[in-house]
């Protein structure tokens, strides 16, 4: 059968709303993406809804749909996934979260979701153990874990003191102290900027009469005003303020579960062997619960052009030892998160050429599927995820394209607008992996 490449941008997509300072166009529109673009053209291409019509998906639902896996079925909250990843032990009846280190002002006013993008991960790994050294957790007899993942980002983990055959198991089916972000189900969904109150948000049971989400409401607002006296006081934060810094004096709690998802693995669900390249804990977790090898990444730099090569020849040298390659690139995320339209472009372009450039040079087309898709889209204009569904493009091993042979050719653009008019028209998450297993081992 054909390797099968799985690109993934991460937050590629902004709609078919343009921007003033791009004449109109959308950051992948404008990007200038020879690579992707050729790609677009010798194969077919379409849109995706990776959840579901309407659904403004988080990442961790996102990439566990466009794995082929039903997320109405499965899911279980993407707190589990991030501290199963971060190495945190999460049992039935533990309540697991996924957390932000912030910055509060006045009251509940939240001043910066995630203090600033610059909080250093040994200063996040000392607020930790301060927090887990001085926080007692005594509404309900209970412990916890807190441990930073990825610069603001945090999981927590609180257990239940009172023995389970008194019923003292915790219940995910809590709301959320981050006001962006909503809970339908188990299924964590982001709000529209402007669309909420920047404030911080009390943990509520949503099932008021649930003794096990009574504590878990209970505990999670308990842990939340705690931490925050802890950090108040603590010297890290001090020195950032008088260096000029927002201070990391808030966490922000969302995303609860209580128990790991039973995920089949990728192995046993489509009798194929995937490896993959992930870089934050969400993606991680899903790797390890699905059996995918994890193929070890440094840490990104600023220096867009020597991380892309890079991945780029881990890419070359890893595809030849499995059927599968799964690659999760975050960049297009981070600006689109910020609003940053220009830079949102300027990864795109770095990508095309020092990653998508660097396969083509040495990949063979015929023996290869590659998909290139993303997991959600991220506009510049909102500042979060959006229902907007993603493009996607599928070519080589024999995929019927739409006759462009050559990069020197007039491009077949990949982007929102034209992937609308593509052959493949619209699909769903859970059918993208299947077609390409189809088209791999057609013969």
């Amino acid at each position: 059968m054909r390797k099968i490449l799985y690109i993934v941008l991460d937050g590629l997509s902004d709609g078919e709303i343009g921007y003033k300072e791009l004449g109109g166009k959308t950051p992948l529109e404008a990007a200038h993406t020879p690579n992707m673009d050729y790609l677009a053209g010798i194969g077919q291409t379409g849109l995706m809804y990776t959840v579901g019509k309407g659904i403004a998906p988080e990442s961790d639902i996102a990439v566990m749909s466009i794995l082929g896996y039903d997320v109405k079925k499965y899911y279980t909250g993407r707190g589990p996934l991030e501290c199963h990843a971060s190495g945190l032990k999460v049992n039935d009846g533990d309540l697991a979260f996924r957390a932000n280190f912030a910055t509060r002002g006045s009251g509940r006013e939240i001043k910066d979701r995630r203090c600033g993008r610059n909080l250093s991960d040994k200063e996040a790994t000392l607020l930790c153990e301060e927090i887990n050294s001085k926080v007692k957790l005594d509404s309900v007899p209970a412990t916890f874990e807190f441990k930073n993942t990825v610069g603001h980002r945090a999981v927590l983990v609180i257990r239940s003191r009172v023995p389970a055959k008194r019923a003292g198991k915790l219940s995910g089916n809590v709301t959320n102290t981050d006001p962006a972000y909503a809970k339908e189900g188990p299924l964590g969904v982001a709000r529209e900027e402007g669309t909420y109150r920047n404030e911080i948000e009390y943990c509520k049971p949503v099932e008021t009469q649930n003794l096990a989400s009574l504590r878990a409401a209970l505990l999670t607002n308990e842990f939340m005003l705690k931490s925050c006296e802890t950090l108040d006081e603590s010297k890290i934060n001090q020195k950032r303020i008088k260096n000029g810094l927002l201070p990391a004096n808030l966490i922000l709690l969302r995303d609860a579960g209580d128990r790991l998802p039973r995920l089949p693995s990728i192995e046993k669900k489509f009798n194929l062997s995937f490896g993959c390249f992930v870089e934050m804990p969400v993606e991680e977790g899903i790797a390890l619960l699905t059996g995918m090898d994890i193929v070890p990444l440094p840490v990104p730099t600023k220096n867009l052009k020597k991380d892309y090569s890079l991945r780029a020849d881990l890419t070359l040298r890893h595809i030849k030892n499995y059927d599968g390659l799964y690659v999760h690139i975050k960049g297009p995320d981070l600006p689109g998160h910020d609003g940053d339209v220009r830079g949102k472009k300027a990864v795109i372009e770095a990508i095309d050429s020092h990653y998508i450039g660097s396969i083509l040079q040495k990949i063979d087309l015929k023996d290869t599927i590659i998909t290139i898709t993303a997991d959600h889209s991220t506009p510049c204009r909102l500042k979060s995820h959006s229902d907007d569904p993603v493009p996607v493009l599928i070519c080589g091993g024999g995929v019927k394209g739409h006759g462009q042979t050559s990069l020197s050719m007039p491009p077949y653009l990949f982007s929102e607008r034209a992937c609308k008019k593509g052959v493949l028209g619209r699909l769903l998450g859970t059918q993208l992996l299947p077609l390409l297993i189809k088209l791999a081992t057609k013969l």
